[in-house]
């Protein structure tokens, strides 16, 4: 694919750097000379200085034939004002825009919903933007899927699935500690499947004889309903959250809120166990801000949290309030790195289970070192979105762990594919990539694969796979472009 990238900040770094090791052609432009000085001594890619919104400049880097445009600079207004341009000249072209303003985000997809039925054929995408992504929306939504699950870890789900794969430490003296992987089945009536292990500083895809042993990390696959059972295998326990609280009501944490005290109408996930503990009388769930407009707004949007104005670090409130004994405290501050102190503070202090913002896999990487259960990279978040969108159509998803080194993979078999027709032990390749679920076509439900499913073209398929390989291997499941 030939992308070219409108801001050369970290997020479109980063979306260079990976793009480019799946040996795309890249072209980046950013008009602050420092950044692209910044750019041409990390990417190998063509690197400009000059105006991303200026049509002439996208011109001479070849957006003409170009598969995809993303803009990604600090500006809402520029990344939005580069699509509609481009669109207008060039409208067979994806345009990606990061937009930080939620309005613009909320009213666009309000527009699209409402008019859902008129935008196809003749009519282009608002704004001549295929796909807006809101960085806040999307570590809102890992926050949520983490808290749903008990935070026991960092969580990925699948659409319309009660699968998911789950981090799990393995504990000293657990039931696991010590076992080959292919032992592990015997311990357990539990449905599950390993798709990756973080063992002594390396990162890898599983075989049969890997050995588990104390404080390595595994990636498993397994049902919602299963996961405690699966936890509790590991040494660790899936607790109720009974007391949850959440420290920051900015844009992050109400997005959160809104999910989480909304979300007991669906009775799902940590919905269920919201709706239940009310019933007891027994649930808390506190917001602290010490911003006094942030706070009096969430206390009039959230009518059964306790809302307090409040500074988060004064460990008099934290112990007169009670905060130090709950089960779980969700930081979500506009201050990436006071949310991995303030998180690692409050586990001092007594609290059980802590998730934080943090801005990127590498301080993700150092919150689990202090000790916080759950760090969601925000950042890494974007560019897992963004990548979802660059892999073609038959290409639903991304998500990348351990620092990018694998990614996790959701795409559609084509009718072209090479393994079409074949049953999965005839197209394994240990160490390279492997399927984890299958979703026949006309069904609507994910199944855990084995060395017998047959995968058939419509399939719906999750592999997980080496980064580097990402391309080839989605090429060799006809899902590249």
């Amino acid at each position: 694919m030939r992308i070219v990238i409108v801001g050369a900040g970290f997020t479109g770094i980063q979306l260079a750097k990976l793009l480019i090791n799946e040996k795309n052609q890249v072209a980046v432009v950013d008009n602050d000379e420092n950044t692209i000085r910044h750019a041409s001594n990390q990417l190998d890619c063509t690197v400009m200085c000059a105006d991303g919104n200026n049509l002439e400049t996208l011109e001479e880097l070849g957006i003409a034939k170009a598969d995809a445009l993303v803009c990604v600079t600090s500006s809402d207004e520029v990344n939005m004002i580069t699509c509609s341009l481009v669109d207008a000249v060039y409208p067979d072209i994806l345009k990606i825009a990061r937009v930080r303003n939620y309005a613009y985000y909320v009213n666009t997809a309000k527009a699209e919903k409402k008019h859902s039925n008129t935008f196809a054929g003749k009519h282009r995408p608002l704004y001549g933007i295929n796909y807006m992504i809101h960085p806040d929306v999307e570590a809102a939504d890992a926050i949520v899927q983490a808290v749903e699950n008990g935070a026991v870890g960092n969580v990925i789900t699948f659409d319309n699935s009660d699968l998911e794969i789950a981090r799990i430490t393995v504990a000293a003296g657990s039931q696991f500690d010590g076992a080959l992987l292919k032992e592990l089945r015997s311990k357990t009536d539990v449905k599950f499947l390993v798709a990756y292990i973080e063992q002594n500083g390396e990162t890898m895809l599983p075989s049969g004889d890997t050995k588990l042993e104390a404080d390595t990390i595994i990636g498993v696959l397994v049902s919602k309903d299963d996961i405690a059972k699966l936890v509790e295998l590991c040494g660790a326990e899936q607790k109720e959250l009974r007391k949850v609280c959440m420290i920051g009501a900015g844009r992050i944490g109400t997005i959160v809120a809104e999910k989480l005290m909304g979300s007991a109408q669906k009775a799902s996930g940590i919905a269920r166990l919201f709706t239940n503990l009310k019933a007891r009388r027994n649930f808390d769930f506190v917001i602290i801000d010490s911003n006094d407009e942030l706070t009096k707004a969430a206390s009039e949007k959230f009518p059964d949290a306790r809302v307090m104005r409040a500074d988060a670090t004064d460990e008099n409130f934290l112990r007169d309030e009670g905060i130090v004994n709950f089960d779980l405290a969700i930081c979500t501050t506009h201050n990436h790195e006071m949310n991995m102190v303030l998180a690692a503070y409050l586990e001092s202090l007594g609290v059980k289970q802590t998730v934080s913002l943090v801005g990127s896999s590498a301080f993700a990487e150092i919150s689990r070192k202090l000790g916080i259960d759950v760090p969601v990279p925000l950042r890494d978040a974007v560019v897992d979105s963004i990548m979802s969108h660059l892999r073609g159509k038959s290409v639903k998803e991304i998500h990348t762990v351990t620092n990018g080194q694998l990614e996790i993979v959701e795409c559609e078999v084509t009718s072209d594919s090479k393994v079409s027709g074949k049953e999965l032990k005839e197209i394994s390749n240990p160490g390279t990539f492997l399927v984890l679920l299958d979703k026949k076509s006309g069904t609507d439900q994910y199944q855990i694969v084995n060395g017998n499913t047959r995968i058939t073209a419509g399939d719906h398929i999750v592999l997980i796979t080496v980064a580097e390989n990402s391309k080839k291997v989605l090429a060799y499941f006809g899902s590249g472009e």
